[in-house]
């Protein structure tokens, strides 16, 4: 069974056959998800009211207010620019010594298919 891969890739760049890269659709919305997460509010011209502002948590002090101000903001911003795509079922925020762990847990509309991603603050995915 072939895969098609109907999505460009993100970050952009350019495949080994000097093409766009182009990607699954899981991987898709994974890069979805990373870009509501990590865009802070105003970084977008034509839309500055995207993204979630998660980026301006780094700064504060590590605590479970963070995490849970975290887990709403991830929530609210990932159920209104991706609710096309996906369903979260929750959000789970952990906040552990120097490092905070955003667990995403949605169903793709698509296919129904139950999936989770990780995000780790500071950012490493």
């Amino acid at each position: 069974m072939t895969t098609r891969t109907d999505y460009f890739d993100f970050p952009y760049h350019i495949d080994g056959r000097g093409r766009t890269a182009e990607t699954s659709e899981d991987d898709h919305i994974r890069d979805l998800i990373h870009q509501v997460l990590f865009t802070e509010p105003g970084e977008r011209v034509n839309r500055p009211d995207f993204g979630c502002g998660v980026g301006q948590l780094v700064f504060m002090p590590n605590s479970d207010a963070l995490a849970a101000a975290t887990q709403f903001l991830v929530q609210g911003a990932l159920t209104r620019w991706l609710d096309a795509l996906i369903a979260v079922q929750r959000v789970d925020v952990l906040a552990q010594d120097n490092a905070l762990t955003v667990t995403v847990v949605f169903t793709k509309r698509s296919t129904g298919e139950v999936r989770d991603e990780r995000f780790l603050a500071p950012w490493r995915v």
